[in-house]
């Protein structure tokens, strides 16, 4: 029941987080391209690279994890916001734009993760 709540309480955090950084990039970059959900979803990679190294390093509990990484960056973080802005772009006929976004997020998002988590030997 703990873990429960550990998860509940990150998801509504990121999600206001979430919601705050895209209305604040949105109000930034206003334009066609999808740039607040893009830049909360890279921000939550990076977060959760910074988390998993935390928790590691401190050795802390799985609470502390299904707070952060399952929580936390799971409500910040949004793949049904960025499928959505994507069939959005599509039907408007801005395939570019959907193309550009999916694999600007996709590439950066994963790239990011492979360079901050990469083993130390």
């Amino acid at each position: 029941m703990k873990l429960l709540l550990a998860v509940f309480l990150g998801g509504d955090l990121g999600s206001m987080a979430r919601f705050g950084v895209s209305r604040l990039i949105i109000s930034l970059f206003p334009s066609g391209f999808p740039w607040g959900t893009f830049a909360a979803n890279v921000l939550s990679c990076l977060l959760l690279a910074a988390f998993v190294g935390l928790i590691a390093r401190q050795s802390l509990s799985s609470y502390w994890f299904a707070f952060l990484i399952v929580g936390f960056c799971g409500g910040f973080s949004t793949f049904s916001t960025f499928s959505f802005e994507n069939v959005m772009l599509i039907q408007s006929g801005k395939w570019a734009l959907a193309v550009a976004n999916i694999g600007l997020s996709v590439v950066t998002c994963i790239a990011l993760l492979i360079w901050l988590l990469k083993p130390t030997t």
